[in-house]
C-alpha cells in the first residue's frame, strides 16, 4: 500500500462517460449496459455520481441512485420485490459501482470517494445539502450495496472503514461471473 494521494472531484457528464466506461470496463468482471450509462448522466447529480482526478486524469468513480425503500424490502434484486408494495417513506442510497484503476488502488481514492457521497447523504440530512439543481428527498435512511461474496477486500473496505454491516447472501445475483452470489452490505444513517 503507497502513500495516500489526494484526489479532485468531477462531475459525470454526457461529455465524459465514456470515460466511466473505461474505468469500469478495466474494472469489473461485468458489463454494463448503455442504459446504465444514460441513467448515471440523466442523474445529473455530481455530489452522488461523480470522477476522482490525479494530476488531471480519472483514475476512479463511484455511481450511486436515490431509490424508495418498500414495505418488506430486504433489499433483494428488483426482480424480487413486489412492485405493488407500499412505500415506507424512507430512502435508500444505493451504491451501483466504485470503481478505482488497478495502478491506484491501496491510495485512499475510493474512501474519498465512498466518503464524499456519505458526506453528502449527512448534508441531505442535516438539511445543509446543496440541492437547487438536484432533486433529493429529505433524508437518506441507509446507504447499501451489494458485493460479491469472494470479493473480501471490498467486504473489509466497506465493514472495517465505514461501519457497512455485512447481511444475507443473495443467491445467484450475477450472470457470467463465478461465484454468482453476493453479501448485501448496509449502514443506517
Amino acid at each position: 500500500m503507497g502513500r495516500s494521494l489526494q484526489v479532485e472531484f468531477g462531475a459525470i457528464t454526457s461529455d465524459n462517460v465514456e470515460q466511466l466506461r473505461k474505468v469500469n470496463t478495466v474494472s469489473f468482471p461485468v458489463t454494463y449496459n448503455e442504459g446504465f450509462y444514460q441513467d448515471v448522466v440523466k442523474r445529473n447529480n455530481e455530489h452522488l455520481n461523480k470522477f476522482a482526478y490525479y494530476n488531471g486524469f480519472v483514475v476512479g468513480a463511484v455511481c450511486t441512485r436515490i431509490e424508495p425503500i418498500k414495505a418488506g424490502d430486504n433489499h433483494a434484486p428488483p426482480t424480487a420485490v413486489d412492485v405493488e408494495a407500499p412505500l415506507t417513506g424512507q430512502h435508500r442510497l444505493y451504491i451501483m459501482t466504485l470503481a478505482v484503476l488497478a495502478a491506484y488502488r491501496g491510495r485512499g481514492i475510493g474512501a474519498q470517494l465512498i466518503q464524499s457521497v456519505l458526506d453528502y447523504c449527512d448534508a441531505i440530512n442535516d438539511g445543509t445539502a446543496s440541492t437547487e439543481k438536484n432533486v433529493v428527498p429529505k433524508r437518506i435512511d441507509e446507504i447499501a450495496l451489494h458485493v460479491q461474496i469472494s470479493n473480501e477486500d471490498a467486504i473489509r473496505f466497506y465493514t472495517h472503514k465505514f461501519g457497512f454491516e455485512k447481511g444475507d447472501m443473495v443467491e445467484n445475483y450475477y450472470r457470467r461471473i463465478d461465484p454468482p452470489h453476493c453479501y448485501i452490505l448496509s449502514k443506517k444513517l
